[in-house]
């Protein structure tokens, strides 16, 4: 069994245990937080995987994500910022993808990994943007979502710095965030097949490590209960900045 998985995704048997390992706590913290399974993926397995190989993986653990949590507390979501958000998205995820694609890949390691400490320490310091909170605001942070999706496949890191602006409850922001990633992840597919990003291995891998992530999710979605939902953002992304920290501190090392 092992060894028809490792020819069909190209990954020796030790490293797919641990990329199974980091998908199924990614899948968890992206089933209580409604967002951070990529960039939790991105962050502990680069040392893995480069950054354009881990993207197309990412892709699929998001959708199954999506698929999982479309259904129960969308009611909740700003539908209306969140189409403005997919379509800045849509026009900015290009820039993002063709900066992977050309870039030496420790360039784009160390390029992703910041991001992931950048956003998260904003949003753990909970800094706010009131710029941000108007139609333009919208605007320019789905772009910068769509070009942050095609570098590192974290651009619900920047929709969640967008809500904060806006004092968004937990549950808002939740629901808004996983209508988000599920709409998005149609857009992204099609960039990331005309980029080649998304190829036949690519596509094993990620169905491959699809079971993990969602059973991941699924436990996370029981934990989501409103005594716990102050405790959920700051907690994910302490997690983050110390992985990505950690990352970083390995990649300047070696």
């Amino acid at each position: 069994m092992t060894e028809a998985l490792s020819a069909a995704t190209g990954l020796s048997g030790p490293t797919l245990l641990i990329m199974a390992a980091i998908c199924f706590s990614a899948g968890l913290v992206r089933g209580f937080a409604g967002f951070a399974l990529s960039a939790l993926v991105m962050a502990s397995a680069v040392m893995l995987l480069p950054p354009v190989e881990l993207i197309p993986i990412c892709w699929v653990l998001e959708f199954t994500a999506s698929i999982l949590m479309f259904r129960g507390g969308l009611a909740d979501a700003d539908r209306r910022m969140v189409l403005i958000l997919v379509v800045g998205s849509a026009i900015g995820m290009p820039v993002g993808l063709w900066l992977t694609t050309t870039l030496p890949v420790e360039t784009s390691k160390v390029i992703a990994l910041s991001l992931v400490v950048a956003l998260a320490g904003l949003q753990l310091a909970r800094i706010r943007l009131p710029g941000l909170a108007t139609t333009h605001g919208t605007w320019i942070t789905g772009v910068a979502a769509g070009i942050v999706t095609g570098l590192a496949m974290i651009g619900g890191m920047m929709i969640a710095l967008y809500v904060l602006a806006r004092d968004a409850p937990a549950r808002m922001m939740r629901a808004s965030l996983v209508l988000f990633l599920f709409a998005g992840a149609f857009t992204t597919l099609v960039y990331l097949l005309l980029y080649g990003v998304m190829d036949q291995r690519a596509a094993a891998r990620g169905a491959v490590l699809a079971l993990p992530a969602a059973l991941g999710v699924v436990l996370g979605k029981r934990l989501f209960v409103p005594r716990l939902e102050p405790w959920y953002r700051p907690v994910c992304l302490t997690l983050l900045i110390g992985l990505a920290a950690t990352s970083l501190a390995r990649s300047a090392l070696g």
